[in-house]
């Protein structure tokens, strides 16, 4: 099902992008982003596709106040604290190599300056959600990717942060692991309900993972068409099988298959 984006505010949304437009200026101008409107309701999981320089990362760094548009509005009504109203989870995991696995995942209460005992505590929680106990002295290099990535999305999670920003967290693993990693992350947003954001090139991951797929246009990058997922929760890799979501994902491939084409014209 298609809806068309909408731009209405209400105390359940937790973003609320309004004629968002973006250019960086450089020896030459680049327009990353024209007229985007978009609304995420809190607690929602939203999954952004698009070609390769369309804006989807520009988008989510908006988002996360870590870039600002050019024109246009961000409306956050994510409620301010100690900790930021976002955390980010990105493809290379950031991860602190000097850290160990306790102070990575406690980093960011670190930061805020929560104390120390407290930071720990909720640091093991989270080791413990994403199956890491008994890794917490270990330092990133002696971890597999996977595990690394598992180290990200608990820091994430860790910091009570009310709204996760997701940038291709999944993108470097391998077919299994990122299975595993997929089942995970849903687990962990289903029993928090944060508000999630994930930009991925991959569709079948969109359309496990999201309530919604935003479709995105090849740079400047425009919302083409915003499509619910109708398939309910849990959902597992088995679905794949599905008529229906073989249907849908044939569908959003013919929706981006143009724009990928003219992506690579202007690459």
């Amino acid at each position: 099902m298609t809806t068309s984006p909408t731009t209405r505010t209400t105390s359940d949304d937790a973003f609320v992008v309004e004629n968002v437009s973006k250019i960086f200026v450089g020896k030459s101008q680049v327009q990353a982003l024209d007229d985007i409107d978009l609304t995420f309701e809190k607690g929602s999981f939203t999954c952004i596709v698009g070609p390769s320089g369309c804006g989807k990362s520009t988008l989510l760094r908006i988002l996360g106040e870590l870039e600002t548009a050019t024109a246009g509005q961000v409306h956050n009504n994510l409620a301010k604290g100690k900790v930021p109203r976002s955390a980010f989870v990105f493809q290379d995991h950031g991860v602190l190599p000097w850290f160990t696995v306790l102070q990575n995942v406690a980093f960011g209460e670190q930061m805020a300056s929560v104390g120390k005992r407290e930071r720990e505590e909720h640091a093991r929680h989270w080791i413990s959600e994403v199956g890491l106990t008994g890794f917490e002295q270990a330092y990133p290099h002696q971890l597999s990717g996977g595990m690394r990535q598992r180290i990200a999305i608990a820091r994430a999670f860790a910091t009570g942060s009310p709204s996760l920003l997701m940038d291709e967290p999944l993108g470097a693993l391998d077919a299994q692991t990122r299975i595993l990693m997929q089942e995970q992350l849903v687990g962990l947003w289903e029993a928090e309900r944060k508000t999630v954001v994930l930009v991925t090139h991959a569709i079948e991951e969109a359309l496990l993972l999201g309530d919604r797929i935003v479709v995105m246009s090849a740079r400047p990058g425009r919302v083409k068409e915003v499509i619910d997922v109708p398939f309910g929760r849990p959902r597992s890799v088995e679905m794949e099988t599905d008529p229906e979501f073989a249907r849908m994902k044939q569908d959003i491939w013919e929706s981006l298959r143009d724009e990928v084409q003219a992506s690579l014209r202007f690459s």
